[in-house]
């Protein structure tokens, strides 16, 4: 396996198209020795002036396309793609994210003891998000923790806190991007198909959309919206009032656009 085999795209397996520079550097690098050679070979025989012409741009265009560059470019692989695989090299070095949702007691100093004993297990607060419920209070929080932090260390931080877990995820690094800034990206995708709306709240909430005739066998936590009728499904995880007002608004947007089309 190449080094450059963990850039290839998951889809079309094609590598991402390399820096300007180094790629006329490597192009260059491989068809230089290749046009030397046969000029040198063309000249050493005094051809008439047509059939070097001819011999030259034949060969040099077969063996430039199908043969030389080809091979140059994987043999330059590495060198080639060398920012992004340092790029992705950081990336795998890089702290855990996790995502964790805790309920505390909403009370003065509950949020900075549980800063506290995370930050006692070099647990680093990324983003706090606060949804105010009518039974206390539930925080969603992305922290970055070294590699050997696991999540029932997390856990044990949060019950010496005083917290409830409601649960610990491994996250990635578009979890930072803020809800409102995820909704309305969603937001555009709706407007140009309202017909993906199902697909977009179920993006939006990180939840399985349901068919009506499967809604009735449906475990977890369950979602349903009225006008149009949808169900939605998350395993172990509480909606939040703010994402459950986003799911709403969001329809009342695919309604309208709808209406106006």
């Amino acid at each position: 396996m190449r080094r450059t085999d963990i850039l290839a795209c998951e889809v079309c397996g094609r590598l991402p198209h390399p820096r300007r520079t180094r790629l006329a550097l490597a192009k260059l690098a491989a068809v230089f020795p290749v046009e030397l050679a046969l000029h040198a070979l063309v000249l050493h025989y005094e051809l008439p002036y047509l059939a070097t012409v001819l011999l030259l741009t034949i060969t040099t265009t077969i063996l430039v396309i199908w043969v030389v560059e080809p091979s140059a470019m994987r043999m330059l692989g590495a060198w080639l793609h060398g920012p992004e695989l340092r790029h992705r090299a950081h990336v795998h070095s890089a702290d855990q994210l996790w995502r964790i949702r805790v309920r505390i007691d909403d009370r003065p100093g509950r949020l900075e003891m549980l800063a506290k004993q995370l930050a006692h297990r070099r647990a680093n607060i990324l983003t706090v998000h606060v949804h105010h419920l009518e039974n206390g209070v539930l925080d969603e929080l992305v922290v970055a923790t070294p590699a050997e932090i696991t999540s029932h260390i997390l856990e044990s931080a949060i019950t010496r806190a005083g917290g409830a877990v409601v649960g610990i995820w491994p996250a990635a690094a578009l979890t930072l991007v803020d809800g409102q800034t995820r909704a309305l990206s969603l937001a555009g995708r709706l407007a140009a198909d309202p017909e993906e709306l199902p697909l977009v709240i179920a993006e939006l909430l990180g939840a399985h959309y349901v068919p009506s005739a499967e809604s009735a066998d449906a475990s977890g936590v369950v979602l349903e919206i009225d006008a149009p009728p949808m169900t939605f499904v998350r395993a172990g995880e509480p909606f939040t009032p703010a994402e459950i007002a986003r799911a709403h608004r969001l329809t009342d947007l695919a309604l309208a656009v709808t209406r106006q089309g």
